[in-house]
């Protein structure tokens, strides 16, 4: 994977970066939404800021850099985690790791049960990867999305990589109905901490990182774009 990365000139400059651009760049679909938020902001969207800013190690938050589609490998298989969005930021506590999964009305993706059915070697090692970064029992309950399990270690990994005190995982939402929210609850559930709309917990690792999982609304108005 290329360590160059290209500085955007708007939001349908993201669109060449999906895995599928003709089949997610759609208005009123995540990516879309996303990419138009985040490039109005021109760094950390507000409404993110502000969730984030109940965890007291991520008060006045500043991004020094947001990557779209940022893919961050992890053992066990060639397909990496691919972020919607990853930000290095900084705090007055150090750096912070922060893994962004938009929504609107698509699910988490398969549970851990279709994932890992009839499963390789390669799937076992990075469940079992996935299960040690996160503090998780192995193997976890079969109605686990197993997004969440990548996207959550995503922030971990690159967290230890650039020697950042905190991780965060966030669900930028832009349902106005909380779709899939009780997925997301479940899963933090297994995490071992509270789930919360327009919240943010946060739960020590044995590692020593401080690890914040964010539920965070968007405006409708993105919807449109």
């Amino acid at each position: 994977m290329t360590r160059i990365f290209m500085p955007t000139s708007g939001p349908e400059d993201w669109k060449r970066f999906l895995a599928e651009p003709e089949k997610h760049w759609k208005t009123g679909n995540s990516a879309k939404a996303l990419a138009y938020c985040w490039e109005e902001s021109g760094d950390i969207p507000g409404e993110i800021r502000a969730v984030l800013a109940r965890a007291p190690a991520l008060a006045e938050i500043e991004a020094l850099f947001c990557i779209p589609e940022h893919q961050v490998q992890i053992p066990g298989g060639s397909r990496p985690s691919q972020n919607d969005v990853w930000v290095l930021g900084r705090t007055s506590h150090g750096l912070v790791s922060i893994a962004v999964e938009g929504k609107v009305s698509e699910s988490f993706g398969p549970t851990i049960a279709e994932w890992f059915k009839d499963p390789s070697v390669g799937k076992k090692r990075r469940l079992q990867f996935l299960c040690q970064e996160l503090e998780i029992g192995f193997p976890p309950a079969n109605g686990l999305r197993y997004q969440l399990f990548h996207r959550t270690a995503s922030a971990i990994i690159e967290a230890k990589r650039f020697g950042a005190a905190d991780a965060a995982m966030v669900v930028h939402t832009f349902s106005q109905n909380d779709d899939w929210f009780d997925d997301y609850a479940a899963f933090l559930a297994a995490v071992g901490v509270p789930a919360e709309i327009n919240g943010v917990s946060t739960k020590r690792l044995g590692c020593g990182l401080r690890l914040h999982l964010g539920w965070v609304h968007g405006a409708e108005k993105w919807l449109r774009a």
